[in-house]
């Protein structure tokens, strides 16, 4: 069964928290963002995440945003969070699209596929050029945004994440 790109739903629950639970237990970063909005009261997690998209309870500073579930057979195997602007911030890191795929599923060609997939919904919103930032030593993200279309366009150490951040850019194709 192909894995698809689904709004977060209730039906998901379970398997959404086993996902945040294995990139807890691993001491990871919670990529993208959303992953790490707290989730115990499931149906208000559900709420923040649509209010968001439509620009509704955004902290200063943000702008509206879209998270996605990459679902495999009914199980939460990655997520997207899809920037409907860029504010100066994003342009240096962030970018328009942040992804992360569970642990467990990694390496099978699931962050290629739900980034095309994201890059869909992009376009949906009139987005023609995505930028999507990665850090220089995660090889693997580089590789996705690459095989997506992704062209370099800088790289620049990042003293707040004491690393070098690589900012792409994807030229959205049109809808078929």
């Amino acid at each position: 069964m192909a894995a698809t790109l689904e709004r977060p739903a209730l039906r998901w629950k379970d398997s959404y928290r086993a996902f945040v639970a294995e990139i807890a237990a691993r001491g990871e970063e919670f990529v993208p963002f959303p992953l790490g909005f707290p989730h115990e009261n499931f149906a208000v997690l559900l709420a923040q995440l649509d209010g968001y998209s439509r620009g509704i309870g955004l902290a200063p500073g943000f702008v509206p945003h879209s998270t996605f579930w990459l679902v495999e057979a009914d199980e939460v195997v990655g997520c997207a969070n899809l920037r409907h602007a860029l504010t100066e911030s994003l342009r240096v890191e962030g970018g328009h699209i942040g992804y992360g795929v569970r642990p467990s599923a990694r390496g099978r060609g699931l962050a290629k596929a739900m980034l095309a997939a994201t890059l869909r919904e992009a376009r949906a919103l009139g987005i023609e050029r995505a930028l999507v930032t990665c850090d220089k030593a995660n090889l693997a993200s580089a590789g996705v945004i690459r095989a997506n279309g992704g062209v370099l366009e800088d790289e620049a150490f990042r003293p707040k994440r004491g690393g070098v951040v690589q900012r792409w850019w994807i030229e959205v194709p049109p809808a078929p």
